[in-house]
């Protein structure tokens, strides 16, 4: 493996929320001069010879994917291995599948941790493949994204941890381990051995692992699950902000006279909320699967307009921190030229969200209730907004419940309502009012791991109750002192992972 040592430095993360001295920066890139495999499992080695150093010096160390959380996941005072260049992907034969597993080869790739969202949709789709969802944004890796919950809004699916299968974990300076569910087997003792690991089949484990903000080792790979190459069809509409939305944002029952199909269920659905123009209604997206097909014209890409799959990040830089009394028309002006309905745009998943681009400082929050109290929360945050007002919009999607012990879409369906505005101060205190709002009317919810967020130890206690625990006892079954040091930082003892503790998270 090559590393390249870029020294003591203050890192910052891409939208400039986090900022940490740092011990040095590793860039990792896969040898040449072998086979994949054989680069692969010096990669491994190389990884093992950081850990032991990290050992030796008493320091921490992180995984960087595409430095696109919010948060200070990535950050730590020791060292930071910057994955970027570890972007193998292998095709799976079927001598590397468990007799039980009732998929075919094809629908497999085992992928390193730095394959980003875009990459891996390079990879598959000339081959007539796809993800199954991700995120509005496609720069993130696989591995950040996933280990942070990454939702995207597909209803009856999930999150991006849901179709990863496998886990090639590296766990010491001499240890690692490929982990996957006891209750759905994927690979042979053949794929162990080229591997070149040990086969651990726990669910409790492996469940514990897919959501954990980089604390249970350095995930250098991952077996992902994709289906065969689909079309989206996307439409956005205004509609009232009445009883009849309300009916089907907490039933999701589709029943609502604007939507474009009264008889099918859509595989996405989100409402965009404007909190200064709601006398005009709210924007109504929806996205149906359609078979692949070839005659269709991809979505044109506009910097100025809000496409299909851009989320409110990709265009709220273009706001700027003005005076309270402004904020109603500034917001009003920026989206009435962003927000433009459309009918049936078509596209790929990485056609649709193809974003990779961050126009400006931004904030950006998430909170995550039963669909049954969005309209509550929703209630209580644009009360909030009357007297508080927040330089920015609101917006609501929906996901499956995860089985991963710490995914924040921990609802049978949660509605997660995301707050994007300016990076400012005022924003910062809206999130902090709209926090101690939602703890004191009594709604359940969650924060989203890799957005800002208040969470303590006690909060993350409190959201997650028993699952705390089972993730702590998972983790400390898997890694063993001084490894759990190694893979400790300062926000992960905060949120009571390491420690406990009841500090808030700083912003820059």
């Amino acid at each position: 493996m090559k590393i390249v040592k870029n020294g003591p430095q203050l890192w910052e993360n891409l939208h400039c929320t986090v900022k940490q001295p740092i011990t040095d920066l590793y860039d990792l890139v896969n040898e040449t001069t072998g086979t994949p495999l054989e680069n692969y499992h010096d990669t491994t080695r190389g990884i093992q010879d950081i850990m032991a150093d990290c050992i030796r010096n008493h320091l921490s160390l992180r995984a960087l994917g595409g430095s696109w959380s919010f948060t200070p996941i990535a950050a730590t005072d020791g060292i930071i291995l910057n994955t970027r260049g570890l972007n193998s992907v292998f095709t799976i034969s079927a001598s590397s599948l468990n007799p039980n597993y009732k998929g075919k080869p094809e629908e497999l790739s085992f992928v390193q941790c730095g394959n980003s969202i875009w990459e891996l949709n390079n990879y598959l789709n000339p081959r007539g493949r796809s993800l199954k969802t991700c995120g509005a944004s496609n720069g993130q890796t696989i591995v950040g994204a996933m280990s942070t919950g990454t939702h995207g809004s597909a209803i009856d699916f999930g999150a991006i941890q849901d179709y990863v299968k496998g886990l090639h974990i590296i766990t010491g300076p001499n240890s690692d381990v490929y982990l996957e569910r006891k209750s759905y087997p994927v690979v042979s003792e053949t794929f162990i051995a080229k591997l070149n690991t040990s086969l651990i089949q726990d669910d409790e484990l492996f469940n514990a692992a897919l959501v954990s903000m980089g604390g249970m080792g350095f995930i250098h790979g991952v077996m992902i699950e994709t289906e065969p190459l689909f079309l989206l069809e996307c439409s956005m509409r205004k509609v009232p902000f009445d009883q009849q939305l309300f009916d089907l944002m907490t039933r999701l029952d589709f029943k609502h006279p604007q939507l474009p199909y009264a008889d099918k269920r859509p595989f996405q659905f989100q409402v965009m909320i404007n909190p200064y123009d709601m006398k005009n209604g709210v924007m109504m997206t929806t996205m149906y699967k359609q078979p692949y097909r070839k005659d269709y014209t991809p979505p044109e890409i506009k910097d100025d307009v809000l496409g299909p799959g851009d989320d409110a990040p990709c265009f709220i830089g273009k706001l700027t921190q003005v005076a309270k009394s402004l904020v109603p028309a500034i917001v009003n002006n920026l989206l009435a030229a962003s927000l433009k309905p459309y009918e049936k745009k078509i596209g790929t998943l990485a056609e649709i969200f193809n974003n990779f681009n961050i126009r400006g400082k931004v904030a950006s929050a998430a909170v995550g209730v039963a669909k049954e109290d969005c309209i509550k929360a929703l209630e209580l945050l644009l009360k909030m907004n009357e007297e508080h007002h927040f330089v920015g919009l609101f917006a609501c999607r929906f996901v499956k419940k995860s089985d991963a012990l710490l995914a924040f879409t921990r609802f049978d369906h949660t509605c997660i309502i995301e707050l994007d505005g300016v990076l400012s101060k005022e924003s910062l205190k809206f999130y902090d009012l709209f926090c101690d709002a939602m703890e004191k009317s009594g709604i359940a919810f969650t924060y989203h791991w890799g957005k800002m967020n208040l969470l303590n130890a006690d909060r993350v206690k409190r959201m997650y109750g028993d699952y705390y625990l089972r993730f702590l006892f998972a983790r400390n079954k898997l890694l063993q002192e001084p490894m759990l040091q190694v893979f400790n930082n300062s926000i992960f003892k905060d949120w009571g992972f390491e420690n406990g503790g009841n500090a808030r998270s700083v912003w820059v």
